[in-house]
């Protein structure tokens, strides 16, 4: 119901271009613009959430392992933790509208910020890295927010823009798997600091100079949401997908390179068994130093305790 220009979006990128204006010219800088949208309240602006109200916007992704909730999902929540509510008719149209819109209103944004010249930003001489924490469901397989492992959840943007004197190939598109954790090596890499011992990611610098990737990396994903039944432990390649519940022991397995979507859970069906054996295994060993006990060595142990938060010297299952 407010004009545009006090929507947060657009006063996140005020206060961007303010401290470009300020700074010192002669020193370098990091700065981090952190936008709330897209995320909910699905609130644009009215021109935007209208555009995708009238032209519409692509349907749900629903597979074939996914139920609806019980009774819809009434009672559950208005924001449907991690998957109760199933939004139908026009709810569902203008919640994906409103996040449609927040989209595309944000992009508008980063263009203005990415193109005023009088703002001080020497594109010539800057590094700018676009992402995101975590997607949204939006109603894909009935599930709502985030922390699932599922793309529209856990596949977010990751675009870089370097300057022209980094002698980088301009416009790659790489089908490499890259996690968040690879973005404060990667900085570090492109402007000449070292990168301490401690770090867990990886840099990508040599990928985007043009260097060929690695044959093959495998990420570990995984949510603690409060003793929830969808805590999860996922591995992934990129190219395949490997989903341990720790509650129930319950598995899924997606080949991504033909069902980016997650329409087809492969995991009970005996021409795949070999493949979830494999990605079975790479689990089992990368949670072999874990204290909650998610593994005897051997195979995945389900129902133990998997707090969101672990104090390193208290004692007992779970501490």
């Amino acid at each position: 119901q407010l004009r545009e220009d006090l929507h947060s979006t657009n006063w996140t990128v005020h206060e961007t271009q303010r401290f470009l204006a300020r700074r010192d010219p002669t020193r370098p800088f990091c700065l981090v613009s952190s936008f709330i949208a897209p995320h909910p309240p699905l609130i644009p602006p009215e021109f935007y959430f209208n555009r995708y109200i009238r032209t519409g916007v692509p349907a749900r992704h629903i597979g074939d392992w996914a139920s609806p909730p019980p009774n819809g999902g009434i009672g559950a929540g208005a924001s449907g933790s991690m998957g109760a509510v199933n939004l139908e008719g026009e709810a569902l149209l203008s919640a994906r509208a409103g996040y449609y819109g927040l989209i595309n209103h944000l992009d508008d944004q980063i263009r203005r910020l990415l193109s005023n010249l009088t703002s001080g930003l020497d594109l010539d001489n800057t590094i700018v890295l676009y992402t995101s924490d975590h997607g949204e469901m939006l109603g894909d397989h009935y599930m709502w927010k985030k922390s699932m492992p599922y793309e529209g959840s856990a596949r977010v943007p990751f675009m870089v823009r370097l300057p022209r004197r980094l002698d980088c190939p301009a416009g790659q598109v790489l089908d490499y798997p890259v996690c968040l954790e690879d973005i404060m090596p990667t900085l570090l890499d492109l402007a000449d600091i070292e990168i301490p011992d401690t770090v867990d990611g990886t840099s990508l610098g040599g990928i985007l100079r043009g260097d060929p990737p690695p044959a093959s990396r495998q990420l570990h994903l995984q949510c603690a949401p409060g003793g929830h039944r969808l805590m999860h432990h996922t591995m992934t390649d990129g190219k395949e997908k490997f989903v341990w519940f720790v509650v129930d022991g319950r598995e899924q397995f997606f080949r991504l390179t033909d069902d980016p979507h997650e329409l087809r859970d492969l995991s009970r069906r005996p021409e795949e068994a070999e493949r979830v054996s494999y990605w079975r295994n790479k689990l089992i060993k990368e949670l072999a130093d874990a204290p909650e006990g998610f593994t005897d060595g051997k195979q995945l142990v389900p129902g133990r305790p998997f707090p969101a938060l672990r104090c390193r010297d208290a004692e007992g299952p779970g501490a």
